[in-house]
């Protein structure tokens, strides 16, 4: 496992380049976002308009559906979180209409609402639940793959955390955890994001991608209906689906396909761009830095504020299925929703001064992870990996620090994905 780890492979600066993601997804924004996205809040909690056109950004949007729609953008916090814990109203079945997200995962959780979602999560949730990532996922998984990293940066005096660390713990974890070996890793990510055309591929190379991402998973699933294990493919094989009517049947090797497709690209993403977005925050406050340093107990309140603060995934869209009005505006049915949590987590009607990054304030609920139905599956291992890492850095490196002599890194990225050119720092 450690080989694959701590590879010298190039294929890490390819898929974990924020600039690159961005130029790849047609819209590279490098400038901060979160000054327009404010100016929107405060001038109305929902606007007509799709999110991207409010922030005047290039126009590669609407024709992502399958059918023309209305747009509507939501900016505070009251309102972002009443969409998102409605997901009957403001519903998730927009997917359906994305070709990308149904080339990659048609028929996993993220398209479904109501019922159908319901008891399809609860197939995959007791795997994901704290507990589990307290105990199976950090014994099984984090601590090991944590302690390669450590010891692979002990060899240096200086490092870029965001390549040499917060990129590779992820997408290890997730990917062992499915039940791949570690070796597989790197190319099943690059074949899953060939796919959602992220590397602007080919429709050969798309389609042998997908050739890659079919056998990888399907001789896994294969192996563990022949031979269980502990991962989370075992568990979704002894798992049963229950209907509509109240009888269960197994999973189909297609259900637990697309499940799965989602998971590694979600987790491996995800957790990459916040962590460095915490480790950078913290570096760039010493004051801060000092004092997580000083008392653990607070490396999850600055993971937690980090999240709110600038969350990696600044929105997500839903669709209304049905006339509605939400904080005085009307929205037909059929309309695109953008809910965006970047600026509804820094809204001042529930933060003192929301723009600062602050460990020591006080905790309240934020929209970092999403809430309602469709809050984060994996989040409790997201967080379970931050703390070991942070933990980790800290407890091998305690001089720590950001690198002065290094180009200064920049948040940046598309809309919808957001992180750190880089993390410089020094380790003695």
């Amino acid at each position: 496992m450690s080989d694959a780890v701590i590879a010298d492979d190039p294929r890490y600066k390819k898929m974990f380049d924020v600039r690159l993601e961005g130029l790849n997804s047609g819209h590279l924004i490098e400038a901060d976002m979160n000054g327009k996205f404010g100016s929107l809040r405060e001038s109305a909690p929902v606007h007509p308009g799709y999110l991207r056109d409010l922030m005047g950004l290039p126009d590669t949007h609407h024709n992502r559906y399958a059918t023309p729609k209305q747009g509507y953008s939501v900016f505070s916090f009251d309102a972002c979180n009443a969409a998102f814990r409605d997901n009957e109203v403001f519903s998730s079945k927009l997917y359906k209409e994305m070709a990308s997200v149904q080339a990659t995962f048609g028929g996993s959780i993220l398209e479904m609402g109501g019922a159908e979602h319901r008891r399809n999560r609860a197939t995959l949730q007791p795997l994901f639940l704290k507990p589990k990532a307290l105990t199976w996922w950090r014994e099984r998984w984090i601590d090991d793959i944590v302690k390669t990293l450590i010891e692979s940066l002990r060899r240096e005096e200086r490092a870029d955390l965001n390549q040499q660390f917060c990129a590779r713990l992820p997408m290890q974890v997730v990917t062992q955890g499915i039940g791949m070996d570690g070796q597989d890793a790197l190319t099943f990510r690059e074949a899953l994001m060939t796919l959602m055309g992220a590397n602007r591929g080919t429709p050969q190379e798309k389609l042998g991608a997908s050739q890659i991402i079919e056998t990888l998973l399907g001789d896994l699933i294969a192996r563990r209906r022949a031979e269980p294990g502990q991962d989370v493919v075992s568990g979704l094989v002894a798992t049963e689906l229950e209907l509509e009517d109240g009888s269960t049947r197994p999973l189909t090797d297609h259900e637990i396909m697309a499940n799965c497709k989602l998971i590694i690209l979600a987790g491996g993403g995800t957790t990459w761009r916040q962590l460095g977005i915490t480790l950078w925050a913290l570096l760039s406050h010493p004051d801060q830095l000092a004092a997580v340093k000083a008392d653990r107990k607070l490396v999850e309140p600055a993971i937690e504020e980090s999240l709110r603060w600038n969350p990696t995934d600044p929105y997500f869209s839903r669709v209304s299925t049905a006339d509605t009005v939400l904080d005085g505006v009307a929205i037909p049915a059929n309309s695109v929703v953008d809910i965006c949590l970047g600026a509804g987590n820094r809204d001042p009607r529930r933060w003192t001064n929301p723009d600062a990054y602050d460990v020591h304030r006080p905790a309240i609920g934020h929209l970092g992870f999403s809430i309602g139905p469709h809050q984060c599956l994996g989040m409790n291992v997201s967080k379970a990996e931050m703390m070991v890492a942070i933990n980790a850095l800290f407890d091998h490196f305690p001089n720590v620090r950001r690198d002065p002599d290094a180009p200064e890194p920049a948040l940046m990225g598309h809309l919808e994905g957001r992180g750190m050119t880089a993390v410089p720092v020094l380790l003695t």
